[in-house]
C-alpha cells in the first residue's frame, strides 16, 4: 500500500501533467482556422486535439484516485489550484480569437517545441520506475510524442534558418519563451519528495537533457520563472481568462450532465 506521502506527490504529479496540456491545448485550439496555411491549420488542429486528450487521460486517472469527476476538475477550479506552468496559459498574442486575433506565429512555434521536448523528456523519466497507472498513460501518449516533435522541429529549423526578419522573430520568441520555460521543468514545492519517491527525475537532470539535446546555442540563456511558478498556485490573470472561456458552456447548465 502506498503511502499518503506518495499518493499526495503522486496526485500533484498528475495535475501538474494535466494542466500543461490542457492549457496548450486550448491555446492551440484558438489557432483554428488563423494559421499559416491549411495543410497546418489540419496538423495544429490534430496536435491540439491529441493534447486535450492526453489532458483526459490524466484528469481520468485523478478521478479514479478519488479527486472528483473528470468535468469538474478541468472547469470548476479556481485559477491558483491549478498547477500548469505560466509558459502555456500565456496568449498567442494581442486580441481575442473572436476580435482582432493579432497572434504570434514564432512565438508559438518555440512554445510548442520547447514545451513538446521538454515533455518528451518528462515522459521519458516518468515511464522509467513511478506509479504503473500512470507509466501505462504515459507508453500510450509517448506514441503520438514522436509526430508532435518532428512537426514543430521542423517549423523551428526552416523559420530560424530562413530570412533575416523571420531568424529575429524566432530568437525573440526563443528569449521569451525561456524566460518561463523554468517553470514547466520544476515541480513546485512538493519537487525533492517526488525525486525522493522515485515518481520522476530531478528538475536538473531533466533540464541538462533538454540543454544537450538543443544544444547550447540556443539554450544559452538560464531557464527561468520570469512571472512566478505556476506548480504553486501563482498565475497571470491570462489564465483566469481561459478559464472563463472553457467552462462558459459548463457552467451555463451546472446541472447537466457532460
Amino acid at each position: 500500500m502506498e503511502s499518503l506521502e506518495y499518493r499526495e506527490c503522486l496526485i500533484e504529479l498528475i495535475y501538474q501533467l494535466a494542466d500543461d496540456d490542457f492549457l496548450l491545448a486550448y491555446r492551440g485550439s484558438e489557432w483554428l482556422g488563423l494559421a499559416p496555411h491549411i495543410e497546418e491549420d489540419v496538423a495544429f488542429a490534430s496536435i491540439s486535439q491529441d493534447l486535450m486528450g492526453h489532458a483526459a487521460l490524466y484528469y481520468g486517472l485523478l478521478e479514479d484516485l478519488g479527486e472528483g469527476k473528470v468535468d469538474k476538475l478541468t472547469h470548476d477550479r479556481s485559477p491558483e489550484q491549478f498547477r500548469n506552468a505560466i509558459l502555456v496559459e500565456l496568449p498567442n498574442g494581442t486580441g481575442t480569437y473572436l476580435e482582432d486575433p493579432s497572434y504570434d506565429w514564432a512565438f508559438t512555434v518555440v512554445r510548442n517545441y520547447f514545451y513538446t521536448l521538454s515533455k518528451k523528456i518528462r515522459l521519458d523519466s516518468i515511464k522509467k520506475a513511478s506509479y504503473e497507472p500512470l507509466q501505462q498513460i504515459v507508453q500510450k501518449i509517448s506514441i503520438e510524442m514522436s509526430y508532435h516533435m518532428m512537426h514543430w522541429e521542423v517549423w523551428f529549423n526552416q523559420l530560424i534558418n530562413s530570412t533575416p526578419e523571420a531568424r529575429r522573430r524566432m530568437e525573440e520568441a526563443v528569449k521569451t519563451v525561456i524566460e518561463e520555460l523554468g517553470g514547466v521543468f520544476s515541480y513546485g514545492r512538493f519537487g525533492d519528495r517526488m525525486v525522493r519517491l522515485s515518481l520522476i527525475e530531478s528538475e536538473e537532470v531533466l533540464k541538462q537533457r533538454w540543454i544537450t539535446y538543443l544544444n547550447k546555442e540556443v539554450a544559452k540563456e538560464p531557464l527561468t520563472m520570469k512571472q512566478g511558478n505556476g506548480r504553486n498556485g501563482v498565475h497571470t490573470i491570462h489564465l483566469a481568462n481561459a478559464l472563463d472561456t472553457l467552462s462558459e458552456v459548463y457552467k451555463s447548465v451546472p446541472t447537466a450532465e457532460w
